[in-house]
């Protein structure tokens, strides 16, 4: 029989052991839990915004009361003027009445107007002058004589065309509206309606024109941009914006009934200049 020699056999032998090894190995690696994939692992929300309790989303700003509202020219608050209003004479709406440039009426009663706390109507008995110093009807002193009512014997009739009355404030005012009533017992338009301040009685220092529907300048007192409008008890409102003076004079010339020029009552709404 032949034989092998020494070391042929441990060579076999180490061979056959670790083949063993080897095997025995990748047995174990079998049996170990393969890891979590990356895709499982617990990450933050992409860019998600911190949340803060019950936080609202953006509103628009409420608009102020007008009523809590500073004047402009000082810190008084505005409140609504307290214009006492007579009886109406005529129901409804004329509409017959042809002038260019005409109003239309409201419909609803005149909202109310905002001035500075302490306003009041500083023309009432204030002395009164006219173009015409010899009135047809009536007298001047009923211009601010506080009586507002449409009927007989509360109004003054002057002359035909163009006629006008000033009131002596007595002192300067910051004037906010002028208030006045022509005629209203029936529905009219009075034409060439003026409004101007002044600091003199020959209104040539600081004249401010606050009201002018003369639209073809007629009165020689520039164009007017105002429009025309129907007599009623509420009066025309006219918005001063402000202006100072001492004298305030109003023009007109006739009307749609005839080419007489009335007044019943002009308030002016204003406060003492300091």
């Amino acid at each position: 029989m032949r034989q092998f020699p020494m070391r042929g056999l441990w060579a076999l032998a180490l061979c056959a052991g670790l083949l063993a090894s080897c095997q025995k190995s990748d047995q174990q690696a079998q049996k170990q839990p393969e890891p979590a994939p990356a895709a499982e692992q617990a990450t933050p929300p992409a860019e998600q915004p911190v949340q803060t309790p019950e936080q609202p989303a953006a509103q628009p700003e409420k608009a102020v009361e007008p009523a809590a509202q500073p004047a402009q020219a000082g810190g008084d608050k505005l409140v609504p003027l307290d214009i006492k209003l007579p009886k109406p004479m005529f129901v409804g709406t004329p509409t017959n009445i042809a002038v260019p440039n005409l109003e239309k009426p409201l419909g609803h009663p005149r909202p109310p107007f905002m001035a500075p706390a302490g306003t009041a109507n500083v023309a009432l008995k204030k002395p009164v002058s006219s173009s015409d110093e010899q009135p047809i009807i009536g007298e001047l002193a009923m211009v601010v004589d506080g009586d507002k009512e449409g009927g007989e014997g509360s109004f003054v009739e002057l002359g035909p065309n163009q006629q006008y009355v000033t009131i002596d404030l007595k002192g300067k005012y910051t004037i906010y509206a002028v208030v006045v009533w022509h005629y209203h017992k029936q529905p009219v338009v009075y034409h060439d309606v003026i409004v101007q301040v002044a600091d003199d009685r020959d209104f040539i220092s600081n004249v401010s024109t606050i009201f002018n529907n003369d639209v073809d300048n007629t009165s020689g007192r520039g164009v007017g941009k105002d429009m025309s409008y129907v007599e009623t008890a509420e009066g025309k409102l006219i918005d001063a914006r402000g202006v100072q003076g001492r004298y305030v004079r109003l023009f007109s010339r006739g009307n749609t009934s005839n080419d007489l020029n009335h007044y019943i009552e002009v308030e002016v709404y204003g406060k003492a200049v300091k």
